[in-house]
């Protein structure tokens, strides 16, 4: 099969397991993403990698798709025409989480940071 295909196939199942986990799901205090899914060669597993950011572990947001694959795989089946619907197994993508974290760290960098001194109007900075 060509990588194209493969491409093709991998972002429209990315595409309805997140629509499909997003409307049948209620993740309270967290974010759940399908940032996504690698289908292999002969179309028999993905891989769908998961993003998990809040007050929900990992752990249980994991368990609580693997419990409901069934149920994802039958509705992706009625919405994607392929000869065989992939096995899901869900895996953690933890990068939402690190540029959180990312994002957070740099905050408190800029909070931390010495404020330079306001020039007088008119001066200008001898380091420009």
């Amino acid at each position: 099969m060509a990588t194209h295909r493969l491409d093709k196939v991998n972002e429209l199942l990315k595409r309805e397991i997140g629509t499909f986990v997003q409307r049948e799901f209620e993740w309270p205090g967290t974010i759940v993403s399908i940032l996504d899914v690698e289908v292999t060669e002969d179309l028999r597993e993905a891989r769908v990698w998961v993003g998990v950011v809040g007050r929900m572990g990992v752990a249980s947001v994991l368990e609580k798709l693997t419990r409901a694959r069934g149920s994802i795989q039958k509705a992706v089946s009625r919405r994607v025409t392929l000869r065989n619907t992939p096995r899901l197994s869900f895996r953690h993508d933890d990068s939402a989480q690190r540029g959180v974290d990312m994002v957070n760290l740099l905050d408190d960098i800029e909070k931390n940071l010495p404020k330079a001194p306001r020039l007088p109007e008119g001066e200008q900075d001898p380091e420009l």
